[in-house]
């Protein structure tokens, strides 16, 4: 584990400015399309911390210092100085930072890596240098601490079973597919006659829905609202459309709706159940107002082998649905796949218990959140909003699901060794491809981007954390 002259500089500054345990440090990530400021300690798992102190001697930081400011004296170019006759006091005033920081790079990590070799460690956190004292003719002394790896007993891995779902596809979830193909290409036109609603018709309306509170209370001036529920927005719609008789159309909807006829008004009340899929209406009572706007009937295309060519590369209609029926149930394997390796990979992490690295959940809690803004931002959220988010209260909903993460990343791991699994060039290479592809990016430009920065070893560890969840799965699993 090396130090980079930016880890230096900002470790060695903040470790000067501020007592060992309370280093903090600011930075702001910056995205094409959000950015979020946040504050965070460099907090380490005391279990997993070691601490190391380092001392170089008087006489050889002063020969650094020499060497770095006789360079300078060569390379400074100041106004009224010839080249190479800048005097030794004006570099070292001029230059004082520079100076010291390239001390700091000569001296420092050379003697942190020989440190660490010698005490047969292996740190896993960028380090933390503490109580750093630099001055030239002074010896140069200097605490690192850092987060190493815990051991990991995963004894009896093997013997955790997992129930293999039933990934047949049902009658019901294939016609609730063909009919999702067949909804999205049909027609909507209005009926013409002068009637009323039936079933099988969609009613264009538009609705005014207020929530009603809980409580309330009963008053000379009349009835009062007791809880805050008063204050939500009402809930509108314009032309919005409703199937009469519709699996999907709640009961008081097609009560309410059926036998009216356009230009009616209506009003009636909703009681949503608890567990209805918008939370905002969950277990919520709506009153609402409702204007029948008009009559709609949808016509769908024939099924015939020209619909078939239109959706697709088929020959016949009966080609296309033997397609549907295929994908439909590749799609509900690997659902029910991943939800069984999900509570495989859960029942390990309970069954392994070891320290966590904290310098790994906070790795783990900062890709969270940047992945939730970057779904903001797709959603339209502005920076200025974003900036009003409370990054504290976020961080800290993130922690527990982080820890799952990195727990079952390090299990993996260590199962991966075991199992002795591992990821193919070739392997990744197709991954890099499909990259590429969906990142409109030059595949060798995206290899070499990624082979700077890192991003091709993480990719490779990921692929084969994948790989041996999927072996797991296929040996634990019932």
């Amino acid at each position: 584990m090396d130090l980079t002259p930016t880890e230096m500089t900002e470790t060695n500054e903040a470790a000067e400015q501020q007592p060992a345990a309370e280093n903090t440090h600011d930075h702001e990530h910056g995205h094409d399309d959000h950015e979020h400021t946040h504050q965070h300690a460099p907090s380490l798992n005391p279990e997993l911390t070691r601490e190391i102190e380092v001392e170089v001697g008087a006489d050889e930081v002063s020969k650094s210092f020499k060497t770095v400011v006789k360079r300078y004296q060569k390379l400074a170019r100041i106004p009224g100085f010839r080249a190479g006759k800048v005097p030794e006091s004006l570099i070292r005033s001029k230059f004082a930072k520079e100076v010291r920081q390239e001390v700091l790079e000569s001296l420092v990590s050379e003697r942190f890596r020989k440190a660490i070799t010698e005490q047969k460690l292996r740190p896993i956190s960028e380090p933390q240098l503490l109580d750093m004292q630099l001055l030239d003719g002074q010896p140069l002394k200097f605490k690192a601490a850092f987060e190493v790896a815990p051991e990991i007993d995963i004894t009896g891995y093997d013997s955790v079973r997992v129930s293999r779902p039933e990934a047949s596809l049902t009658n019901e979830e294939y016609d609730a597919e063909l009919s999702r193909v067949l909804d999205s290409h049909a027609t909507v036109e209005p009926v013409e006659e002068d009637r009323a609603l039936v079933d099988g018709d969609w009613a264009e309306i538009q609705f005014r829905g207020e929530v009603k509170d809980l409580a309330q209370t009963v008053t000379e001036e009349g009835v009062q609202n007791a809880s805050a529920s008063s204050t939500q927005a009402p809930i509108t719609g314009e032309d919005v459309l409703i199937e009469i008789g519709g699996k999907n159309t709640l009961a008081a909807f097609n009560d309410a709706l059926r036998g009216a006829k356009p230009g009616q008004e209506l009003k009636f009340e909703v009681d949503y159940p608890a567990d209805f899929g918008e939370r905002r209406l969950a277990g919520q009572t709506v009153s609402y107002d409702v204007t029948v706007k008009g009559i709609k009937h949808k016509s769908f295309p024939e099924r015939d082998a020209e619909f078939a060519k239109q959706l697709g590369n088929y020959e016949s209609w009966d080609e296309f649905e033997t397609k549907l029926r295929e994908h439909a149930s590749d799609r509900k394997k690997s659902s029910l796949d991943n939800a069984a390796k999900d509570k495989m990979l859960g029942e390990l992490i309970q069954r392994f218990q070891f320290p966590v690295p904290e310098s790994f959940v906070q790795q783990q809690i900062e890709a969270r959140l940047d992945r939730g803004l970057r779904a903001l931002a797709q959603q339209g959220m502005s920076v200025e909003d974003m900036r009003k988010l409370d990054f504290v209260r976020l961080r800290e909903a993130q922690r527990d699901q982080a820890i799952n993460e990195v727990k079952a990343s390090m299990v993996l791991d260590r199962i991966a060794e075991v199992e002795g699994v591992t990821v193919s060039d070739e392997d990744v290479d197709r991954e890099l491809l499909m990259l590429s592809i969906q990142s409109r990016e030059p595949l060798e430009a995206l290899r070499e981007r990624l082979s700077k920065d890192g991003g091709l070893d993480r990719i490779r560890e990921q692929m084969r954390r994948e790989k041996t969840g999927s072996v797991l799965y296929e040996k634990l699993s019932a």
